[in-house]
């Protein structure tokens, strides 16, 4: 198990966090391809070990970087996508996130308290997740650009920003 942090902030790497995990994409492909001989202590003999990364945890920001999601805005969910619910506060231009209780099951009981959310019961169903797959899908032609000195293309409004160094990974 490896547990690392980066810690966010005006000079964190943004999209160029890529950089900085390529070595650790290069290792966990020789990892999952050929392994590496290791000493069993225990046992006192030797063993090919082969590793793969399982999965991440991290908050948004996070998120944003390995992921490549945005996370900012009208779409800020990523299983939501486009289908986010939001309300745009009027005095504050602040975006607040609603309709949370479509995630509960059908029956909870939370789906009909009116007062404690936004007014109104929780009919909806949550969405289908998207598999890696369709994740692939919809970044593999996004033109990755690295630098903080770029300008941002704002002609498109992909809410992917580029195609994760993970997707480099054989599995």
């Amino acid at each position: 198990m490896m547990l690392s942090m980066m810690i966010s902030g005006p000079r964190q790497p943004g999209n160029d966090i890529d950089v900085y995990l390529s070595p650790l994409i290069e290792d966990l492909r020789k990892l999952w391809d050929e392994g590496v001989l290791v000493f069993d202590g225990f046992r006192k003999e030797t063993f090919q070990m082969r590793a793969m990364l399982f999965y991440t945890i991290n908050d948004f920001p996070a998120y944003r970087n390995l992921g490549s999601y945005s996370v900012k805005g009208h779409h800020a969910c990523p299983i939501c996508e486009e289908y986010t619910s939001y309300i745009q506060l009027k005095h504050g231009r602040k975006t607040m996130y609603t309709r949370h209780c479509h995630f509960l099951k059908p029956h909870h009981p939370y789906r009909r308290l009116k007062k404690t959310f936004n007014g109104s019961q929780e009919h909806e169903t949550m969405r289908i997740l998207l598999i890696g797959e369709q994740v692939f899908q919809r970044v593999e032609h996004l033109n990755t650009v690295f630098g903080k000195t770029q300008k941002k293309d704002k002609s498109k409004s992909c809410i992917w920003k580029k195609r994760s160094i993970f997707f480099d990974l054989p599995y």
